[in-house]
Parts: C-alpha cells; structure tokens; sequence
C-alpha cells in the first residue's frame, strides 16, 4: 500500500523568490546564447531546474487534492 504524503495547500501559490528565478533566467540565457557555463554554474542551473519541475508537480498534485476535496 502506498504511503500518504500531506501537501499543503499553500503549495499552489509558492514561487521561486525573484532573485532565485532571475539567477536561473540569466543563467539559462547565457547557455541559450552560447556562452559556455563553468562547471558549477551547470550544476546550479541544474539543480534549480530540477526544483522547479519538482515543486510544478508538487503544485499539480496539491491543485488535483483540492479539487478532488
């Protein structure tokens, strides 16, 4: 049997802070452009992109709950 993992419901509105979404955006423009990333700035634009699909679906889930209850 699946376990049951609580969302709360706040999650739908959560947003990356600004300075986080301006620092993924700058660093996915300049791979966009060409410019060679370092090797920790790949690794952070990575990260940050794996956590926003993470919280997008957390966020999915959490909307589907509320609808759902």
């Amino acid at each position: 049997m699946p376990e049951i993992i609580e969302i709360p419901a706040e999650l739908t509105k959560f947003q990356f802070p600004e300075a986080v979404q301006e620092r993924l955006q700058f660093l996915l423009d300049r791979q966009d452009a060409g410019e060679q990333l370092t090797q920790t700035e790949r690794e952070e634009a990575e990260g940050l992109v794996e956590l926003a699909e993470f919280l997008s679906l957390l966020r999915l889930r959490s909307q589907r709950i509320i609808k759902q209850g």
